[in-house]
């Protein structure tokens, strides 16, 4: 009898531990379908204002990173609105929590360092300017692999951790030591456009780089994993 009791409740734990992992792999493809389409959305949106703000040097196209989250969010209802749903459980509460979190720092940070920003720019020492500017992209950039770091860890994936710290800190340290303008500055006398080039068209491609490694690739290999 006593026998019997240790056999039902070890095949109870399994039981137990296999819907736990049935669980987790459906919010893992879930979220790994969320992750692919947000990565999809930051390139194309990063790459059309690259290409806006090289042709035009015009500011306004930053603010399409705005609205970034409204369309990540309309498309991905969009594709999975004839989708089951993934059953409720910590594991996605907790990553949907995760990116909401950085929705709210990143669009709070890049909002106040423009503003703060746009009142520098009227300051009467441009060397005061150049010293006090605040650059919110390198900051976004690791926030983002944060986050995405933060979430591989949540599910336990390896390469999700790994694509988040190669992209937030690698992105970091390039903005940070001013990899771009070093760059350019050595072919600055071809090129009619360098202020377009370094600050507009690069960095649309840094992000539409970094959103490929730290969202795209790992949302693919978690909707495919079995």
């Amino acid at each position: 009898m006593e026998e019997n009791s240790n056999l039902t409740a070890e095949r109870s734990l399994e039981i137990i531990t296999e819907q736990i992992a049935q669980s987790r792999r459906a919010v893992s493809k879930t979220v790994g379908q969320s992750l692919y389409i947000a990565g999809l959305c930051t390139m194309c949106v990063a790459i059309i204002i690259g290409i806006g703000f090289y042709f035009t040097c015009d500011g306004i196209f930053y603010l399409l990173y705005l609205a970034l989250p409204f369309i990540i969010y309309g498309v991905t209802r969009y594709i999975g609105r004839n989708q089951t749903p993934a059953p409720a459980s910590f594991v996605g509460t907790m990553v949907a929590k995760t990116w909401a979190t950085f929705a709210i720092f990143a669009i709070s940070f890049f909002v106040f360092a423009n503003l703060y920003d746009i009142l520098m720019v009227h300051t009467e020492s441009p060397e005061v300017y150049s010293r006090l500017v605040i650059k919110p992209f390198r900051i976004i950039l690791l926030l983002m692999g944060m986050s995405v770091t933060i979430t591989g860890y949540i599910l336990k994936s390896r390469w999700l951790v790994w694509c988040g710290i190669i992209g937030g800190i690698g992105g970091f340290f390039w903005e940070s030591f001013g990899v771009t303008s070093t760059l350019f500055s050595r072919i600055a006398d071809n090129l009619t456009n360098y202020c377009a080039v370094t600050q507009g068209l690069v960095p649309g491609i840094i992000i539409a780089l970094f959103a490929f490694v730290g969202l795209t690739l790992p949302g693919l290999m978690l909707k495919r994993q079995k």
